[in-house]
């Protein structure tokens, strides 16, 4: 009988059975399925199995954890349904077949803009703090106004400023052809193209006449020299010509001289194109769009607009769909309708807020449960910091009451937000830190905004308390039921255990506790585990722990103890300390789908190990190549043995530095 055989014949039966099951795989720390009916899986049935730590669905793939011992698990689940797994790469195919048209062009969005939104965020800050230096009046006069240093910063911070949103292309067609898996460098090159000092600036164009306009003259026809700085439409356009063509052409060229033609015939075609029909289009496109949204908001029942956009914001969240709103955000800031704002991310950073509101509320209601708070407090911080998956699908949904209070929260948030029309130069900085991005001298500005983020505060934590003691959209957090948090910490004879329960009681008070030194892995830059991009990592779902982005290639153990598995791809080491903590290395993030290629284990199961011993080597290059991210993870996946876990070191770290310590009861 497998380890794992009647907790793995439960899940085959709560997920809808053997016929439900499309496909089936998994990664280090998952089951990954692919249901033909997700509606089948009884969520509830499947959160009782003892070995499951939770489960979400994420692009068309319904995921189960099941933590260190997956593919233990795995193995037993195979034997007890009859069904031979898949490969990951299959089962995001078959994910991606049981999508809907926009379901899949929501998801190309989101894996176009996502490798960008970094540098969107910083573009944001800068924005933002330049807007302060030379907005802000203070006395009749701005920061530049009365200081020469500070006007130098503020010219200094216009190159990363203007690199970043004025050269948008850049970024958009190099993403779209990362994304299609065709060349890169010759996506650079088309974005170039949209914004070169060759052409008028996008941003002149309105204010010049059409006689003063250049062009280039054929003879036969002309072209306008128009460049198409921050805009977006057109680049994503350009972007996806440029892939398909160079498909095309691999597919027809001979080997033997596609590295010369197939660029050509891609790129020269596609240039052409974006600048005499996909750029005129996109741009024209894109006013519609702009103008109308602009509309919405100004029109008499902007009320409406803005108290729907608020309500239903985290909604779209948990559809994928909210990835639409960056490419409109862009195309408003783009755009000399709107002054190069929008209104729209504002209620965004309000909508944030009022997520972590209502965690907060539940913290609130629920102190004393120190189990919860393992994710609840993290997840109200990232939700403050502008990142609300973490609360959604850590507490709100599971709970319902507080998502609806934030919900209606973030609505009126936006109604007054919007009334007060405070608009934002920028996008990517949400949360509390939005009002760098706010503009200063349109509408209501700073005050007004910073009126919006209490609203955003006090209406979803006072709904989120009212909702749970009247039970309304509450059926399982009764206020009855906190003799059972209240019970954390008491003593066994306060909570009614029978004698023989109290002697075991007792004998774990009186157990001596122990510490387990902790070192860096590798070297680079120490995270919490709550910034990892990753939400089984950063939810704690897998347990507590923290993440290095590596500056070296070097992997070397985090602890002392004994190898426990080695993954067959490579990409995860299982360590058991001496003292029974279970730890997990994982190596870059999702991926396992590199099937162990980027990986050299230099250790195998049962071996000793200590800091000094150098458990793999991770090609960073390739695995960035791939489209991966680098993170280095340690995390504790039997939290219960784990009394405190505290970290000594923060920044920049040397592989095998001693970070802290856990204590282990």
């Amino acid at each position: 009988m497998g380890k794992y055989e009647e907790d793995a014949k439960r899940l085959l039966k709560e997920v809808g059975g053997k016929e439900n099951i499309n496909a089936v795989t998994h990664c280090a720390t998952r089951m990954r399925f692919v249901l033909n009916d997700p509606d089948k899986a009884d969520q509830e049935a499947i959160d009782d199995i003892p070995s499951v730590k939770g489960m979400f669905t994420n692009a068309g793939q319904f995921q189960v954890i099941i933590g260190n011992d997956v593919a233990t698990f795995y193995n037993d689940f195979k034997e007890a349904s009859g069904i031979e797994g898949t490969s990951t790469e299959d089962a995001k195919s078959v994910a991606k077949k049981n999508q809907n048209p926009l379901q899949r062009a929501v998801g190309a969005l989101a894996e176009i803009f996502a490798p960008i939104i970094p540098a969107i965020i910083v573009g944001g800050l800068i924005l933002g703090f330049r807007n302060i230096l030379e907005g802000v009046d203070f006395g009749g006069a701005t920061i530049v106004d009365r200081s020469t240093f500070w006007t130098a910063i503020n010219d200094f911070l216009w190159l990363p400023g203007e690199a970043i949103f004025q050269f948008l292309p850049v970024g958009i067609t190099w993403s779209v052809t990362r994304k299609m898996g065709t060349t890169q460098i010759l996506g650079i090159v088309l974005g170039i193209t949209l914004v070169s000092p060759q052409l008028l600036d996008a941003n002149e164009v309105a204010s010049t006449a059409a006689a003063d306009i250049p062009q280039w003259d054929f003879g036969f026809a002309q072209v306008d020299m128009i460049g198409y700085q921050g805009q977006v439409i057109p680049a994503m356009l350009a972007g996806f010509l440029l892939a398909y063509l160079e498909i095309f052409f691999r597919k027809h060229i001979p080997e033997a001289v596609s590295m010369i033609f197939v660029p050509l015939f891609a790129l020269l075609p596609t240039i052409i194109a974006a600048h005499v029909i996909l750029g005129p289009f996109g741009w024209w496109l894109g006013n519609i769009i702009s103008n109308v949204i602009f509309a919405g908001l100004t029109s008499s029942v902007s009320w409406l607009f803005s108290f729907a956009f608020g309500l239903l914001y985290s909604p779209l969240v948990i559809t994928g769909l909210h990835h639409m709103s960056n490419a409109i955000d862009l195309q408003l800031i783009a755009s000399e309708v709107t002054s190069h704002t929008t209104s729209l991310w504002p209620m965004i950073a309000l909508s944030n807020i009022a997520q972590g509101s209502a965690v907060l509320a539940v913290i609130y209601l629920h102190r004393g449960n120190k189990k919860e708070e393992q994710v609840s407090i993290p997840a109200m911080i990232s939700c403050y910091l502008g990142v609300t998956e973490p609360a959604m699908f850590g507490i709100n949904l599971k709970f319902i009451y507080p998502f609806v209070a934030a919900m209606i929260g973030s609505g009126f948030a936006g109604l007054f937000n919007n009334f007060m029309d405070v608009r934002a130069n920028s996008i990517g900085v949400g949360g509390l830190p939005g009002i760098l991005v706010i503009n200063s001298q349109i509408g209501g500005g700073y005050l007004a905004f910073a009126i919006s983020m209490v609203i955003a505060i006090v209406i979803p934590f006072i709904l989120t308390v009212v909702f749970r003691k009247r039970g309304i959209f509450n059926k399982e957090d009764r206020e009855d039921s906190t003799a059972e948090l209240a019970a954390v910490g008491a003593t066994a004879g306060d909570i009614g255990l029978s004698s023989s329960e109290e002697d075991t009681a007792a004998s774990l008070t009186d157990t001596q506790k122990v510490t387990e030194k902790l070192f860096a892995p590798v070297s680079g830059e120490l995270l919490k585990i709550t910034a990892v991009d990753d939400p089984v990592f950063s939810q704690k779902m897998m347990g507590d722990g923290y993440a290095v982005k590596p500056t070296e290639d070097q992997i070397y153990s985090p602890v002392a103890g004994t190898i426990s598995s080695v993954f067959e791809t490579k990409h995860a080491i299982g360590i058991l300390t001496d003292s029974g903590v279970e730890v997990l290395v994982h190596m870059g993030l999702d991926t396992v789908e590199l099937k162990g290629a980027p990986f050299t284990i230099n250790v195998k199961e049962n071996d000793q190990v200590s800091s000094d011993t150098q458990l793999a080597t991770m090609d960073r290059k390739a695995v960035k190549d791939a489209g991966k991210q680098t993170d280095v993870l340690t995390v504790f996946t039997n939290g219960d043995k784990i009394n405190s876990f505290a970290l000594v070191g923060e920044g920049e770290v040397t592989a095998q530095e001693d970070l802290g310590e856990i204590e282990v009861s």
